[in-house]
């Protein structure tokens, strides 16, 4: 487990169970936006903020940041309402500005983080500095990538590291800008169960809207805090524009989150608990025996087939499973995404054990 001390920093335990908050411009703009902006989210309640000093842009002639006369904008802003300030690095020469300007707590971007020899870079110049430093999780839906860029900070001597849960590219169409796909921050938790964990609904959503019930997703799993795009006029900002909500608007969805609980004292719900998931441990056995049956019988299919010079693959057979399980799923009020990802992994391993089987000497 890594050795990391951000905890008192970050955690949801230590402010009485309610997220940290950082807000922030995508961009910092001028100096009288920045001021402003800050004064208005200084009243809202939030924790830190933040502020896109050089913007990675996917094209060049967009507005790719003011550069670095923008982290004094931002320091001097954030003294006057007695703020940390939040900024975006992605080599060494962002993070020996960002040092020199005393910029609090510094963010490693999902473009970055896609790239070992650039986080490398960071790791390197932020070496003997004492500063709490946020990852954000790679573009692609990459565990031990993000992981990678984490270890990187923690070998170079930082403890005070949290990760960034953005959501990740996709070639689907969904309503998110970049699907969430939960899982991935989840098993993160479970490999590291001391990170930190913050939501960044802002690149989630891509949108406005969504931003309030994916802060609430956030909360439900218990994430340490939110980092959230604000600008004084969104309408116009320049640079994403549509994800950004006023400070007003913030302060709304924050004050509408419902925040839960981790544990309780109640024995009956403590007794209750356990029962159910006493069942729940039953029931997956069950589910374990029966996939193991499964199996056995695929050990039988990739004998057959082995035997008669038949291919593993049979795609008429495999689409006839998916269909016809989606319609008795669907009649048990299983969802066809999760009854999608189970048959897909029962077929990988039944191609797997086939394989194995067919290929034998």
């Amino acid at each position: 487990m890594l050795d990391l001390q951000l905890k008192e920093f970050f955690s949801r335990d230590t402010k009485g169970g309610k997220p940290f908050i950082i807000a922030g411009p995508c961009s910092a703009e001028t100096e009288e936006q920045v001021h402003e902006t800050v004064r208005q989210l200084a009243k809202q309640n939030v924790d830190a903020i933040r502020a896109g000093i050089w913007k990675p842009r996917t094209r060049p002639n967009s507005f790719e940041g003011i550069g670095t006369i923008g982290l004094k904008w931002l320091k001097d802003a954030c003294k006057e309402v007695n703020l940390p300030a939040a900024v975006e690095v992605a080599n060494a020469k962002h993070v020996y500005e960002c040092l020199k300007f005393g910029i609090d707590i510094l963010w490693i971007g999902a473009r970055t983080t896609v790239n070992p020899f650039a986080v490398q870079e960071i790791a390197d110049a932020l070496e003997g500095a004492d500063v709490p430093i946020m990852v954000k999780n790679p573009i692609n839906p990459d565990l031990e990538l993000w992981i990678g860029a984490i270890e990187r900070l923690h070998k170079a001597g930082l403890r005070r590291i949290a990760a960034i849960h953005r959501g990740f590219s996709s070639y689907e169409k969904t309503k998110y800008r970049n699907r969430p796909y939960w899982e991935i921050p989840i098993e993160l938790k479970r490999r590291i169960p001391n990170l930190p964990i913050i939501c960044d609904p802002s690149h989630i959503c891509g949108t406005r809207e969504l931003i309030a019930s994916v802060c609430q997703k956030a909360m439900d799993l218990n994430f340490d805090g939110l980092i959230i795009e604000s600008h004084r006029d969104p309408s116009h900002a320049w640079s994403d524009a549509a994800q950004q909500v006023t400070p007003d608007r913030l302060s709304e969805i924050i004050n509408n989150l419902i925040l839960r609980r981790v544990s309780t004292d109640n024995p009956e719900f403590n007794t209750q608990l356990e029962d159910l998931r006493n069942k729940i441990d039953r029931v997956d056995d069950e589910l374990l025996d029966i996939l193991s049956q499964r199996m056995e019988i695929v050990k039988d299919i990739a004998n057959c087939k082995k035997e008669n010079n038949i291919t593993i693959l049979q795609p008429g057979r495999w689409d006839e499973i998916v269909k016809n399980s989606l319609v008795k799923g669907r009649k048990r009020n299983l969802s066809d995404d999760m009854i999608t990802t189970l048959f897909q992994a029962v077929h990988k391993e039944s191609i797997r054990k086939q394989t194995e089987i067919m290929n034998e000497e």
